[in-house]
């Protein structure tokens, strides 16, 4: 028996006033700085637009065993929730041996998604040549998975839902 494919809902309309106790839990309050690196960004819609009620989660899975150490609820794993200007912070742990590998990979939750969209971010003075993953995303699309250097451990990568300059998106479900 084939199963139907059912439908999604959108994400919304007040999902950003759960989400502001929601995601206190998932950034950790004693990180020390020596192990962990920051992200920060906006999310913006099609327009360009900041989205203020958007969210973002990000999984690092080289940070579990640091983080384990810490006994951290949800090891290696960051919900944020975006600000009124779309503005988000991630900060990561950051394994030395993972200068190849994403500093994360990325969920993207908002109003007017049907599905939830899935990114990654590298960081730029890491090495890219080696990224398997970063890799596979033609050439002229790659810089919109790059974070910037801002500082030190400090990085700067915003999210363009559509448009000029689209974060890339991954599907990595694949059609039915």
């Amino acid at each position: 028996m084939t199963q139907a494919i059912t439908p999604s809902q959108t994400i919304g309309p007040f999902s950003h006033e759960a989400w502001q106790w929601a995601c206190a839990a998932c950034t950790p309050a004693d990180a020390d700085g020596s192990d962990t690196i920051t992200i920060s960004g906006i999310l913006r819609d099609g327009d360009g637009a900041p989205v203020n009620d958007g969210m973002i989660e990000a999984w690092t899975p080289g940070a579990a065993t640091i983080e384990h150490e810490r006994e951290h609820a949800l090891a290696g794993f960051r919900r944020v929730p975006t600000d009124d200007e779309g503005r988000f912070t991630l900060v990561l742990s950051r394994a030395q041996e993972a200068a190849c590998e994403p500093a994360a990979l990325v969920t993207v939750f908002m109003r007017g998604l049907l599905v939830h969209q899935f990114s990654a971010v590298f960081l730029e003075d890491d090495d890219l040549e080696r990224a398997a993953l970063l890799n596979q995303v033609p050439a002229e699309r790659r810089a919109t998975l790059v974070a910037r250097k801002t500082g030190p451990a400090s990085y700067a990568w915003d999210i363009r839902m559509q448009g000029e300059n689209e974060t890339v998106f991954f599907d990595y479900g694949g059609a039915p």
